[in-house]
């Protein structure tokens, strides 16, 4: 099987023609971006052996001691105030210089449980037992070692330039995001009023199929409310010749299965997204034996919170429905709530993609589909602080074009196989994220 392996090689920064020209004037203004281009140029490298020492130290949701550690240590190093182990291994670093707005960056911190199968000569080789006590590789299959990497340069660049902003700079590396409890956990910690609200947050999330040198910004809903639900239908067991004696639970879940189907596409307006995935379904030990039940794992996922209400009611409904007519005991239901839809603010998000048209050109910024994937990064947005969460290009061109000839897509995050081409990942990530902040703190 053809495979694309890893490649290190030098690459040349990527500016806008705006940006990349020789300022016309002299002034603050017209010399930021050079400035920005040159700090780049010459601290790429160690940032990217911060890199490869985030993505050989991957620790699981709420097992970021070392992660948060580093994190901290980099941070209090270019100047920060750092505050650690809020709402679990959570950072929060804090830089005053004047008056003015309180931007807040964030970063994630952990990781997946995943054997890597890159092949790099960095590939993680860190083993941990799993929550369900197996054993488990362990690998930022995520990207949450770019965020990371590129959080500490912004910090260092921001610190170290601080002629060319005021106001106040927030930077929080958030624990668990994987499991969509990491903000919940810093927000019930007093995120918000310990170190005070922001005015403004944005965060960056690599793109596994988005070229390096490339975002893409999106306002209005961009992600999804995600819901875990777990279903028990509880039956009556016995010999599987003699199904007259019993209530069996398995053609009760079968049943409830194809009901299911329903709510989407009869009880939810078709321009309202919404999905219900029936992902697993264990029930019964024996070819002969009807059981006592069957357990189904759902997950629910919606934009608008009045779907998301109808969504549960209904699944809720269909399963009493069902037992109800076998006859059955009522079943077993329980919902974990897991991340809000994540909704980019109108206004930030228009301010910041104007920004990035004129640093990267206009070709290099485009508007994505919204995802029915989760990110709790919108909890920061439910709080009441504008919000905007991009997308950072990860994968060179021609890596992406050589999938495409051979007829296959390029691995997805949480792919074993997944990994940046870093270089121009972390370019484009600091380029656009100092870029950003400049824009919300400049003078």
């Amino acid at each position: 099987m053809f495979r694309l392996l890893p490649r290190v090689f030098l690459f040349a920064v990527i500016t806008s023609p705006g940006w990349a020209k020789e300022p016309a004037q002299e002034g603050p203004e017209t010399e930021m971006p050079a400035v920005v281009k040159a700090w780049v140029e010459s601290h790429l490298e160690n940032l990217i052996a911060d890199y490869h020492w985030f993505h050989t130290h991957p620790e699981l949701s709420f097992e970021e001691r070392e992660t948060s550690a580093r994190i901290a240590q980099r941070w209090r190093e270019a100047g920060f105030e750092v505050t650690t182990g809020v709402g679990g291994y959570g950072v929060v670093g804090i830089l005053e210089n004047g008056p003015g707005p309180r931007l807040m960056l964030r970063t994630d911190l952990d990781a997946l449980p995943l054997v890597e199968k890159t092949e790099l000569p960095y590939a993680s080789t860190v083993t941990t037992k799993n929550t369900d006590g197996t054993d488990t590789g362990v690998m930022h299959a995520c990207g949450h070692d770019v965020h990371m990497t590129n959080l500490v340069g912004v910090a260092q660049f921001l610190a170290s330039h601080r002629d060319l902003w005021q106001g106040t700079l927030m930077l929080i590396g958030q624990p668990a995001e994987e499991r969509g409890a990491g903000a919940k956990a810093m927000l019930e910690d007093g995120l918000f009023t310990r170190f005070q609200k922001p005015d403004f947050a944005i965060a960056l999330h690599v793109g596994g199929n988005v070229a390096t040198g490339k975002v893409e910004t999106l306002a209005g809903f961009a992600m999804a409310n995600v819901d875990s639900v777990d279903i028990t239908m509880i039956g009556r067991g016995g010999h599987g010749s003699a199904p007259h004696t019993t209530i069996d639970p398995i053609v009760q879940a079968a049943a409830l299965v194809m009901d299911l189907q329903t709510i989407v596409s009869r009880e939810i307006k078709p321009l309202d997204p919404a999905v219900v995935t029936v992902g697993s379904i264990h029930g019964g030990t024996k070819h002969n034996i009807i059981g006592d039940s069957c357990h189904l794992q759902l997950t629910v996922r919606s934009y608008d919170p009045k779907v998301r209400e109808k969504l549960l009611a209904a699944i809720e409904r269909k399963a009493k429905a069902v037992a109800a007519s076998f006859a059955a005991p009522e079943p077993k239901i329980s919902v974990a709530e897991g991340t809000p839809s994540l909704r980019n603010d109108d206004q930030l998000a228009a301010r910041i993609t104007a920004v990035f048209q004129k640093l990267l050109g206009e070709a290099n910024v485009s508007t994505p589909a919204p995802s029915m994937g989760g990110e709790d990064f919108s909890r920061y947005g439910r709080a009441g602080v504008p919000i905007l969460m991009y997308r950072l290009g990860s994968v060179e061109a021609r890596r992406l074009d050589r999938y495409e000839v051979l007829g296959t897509n390029p691995p997805s995050l949480h792919s074993s196989l997944y990994y940046p081409d870093i270089e121009p990942t972390l370019t484009t990530g600091l380029q656009t994220m100092v870029a950003a902040a400049l824009e919300i703190l400049s003078k």
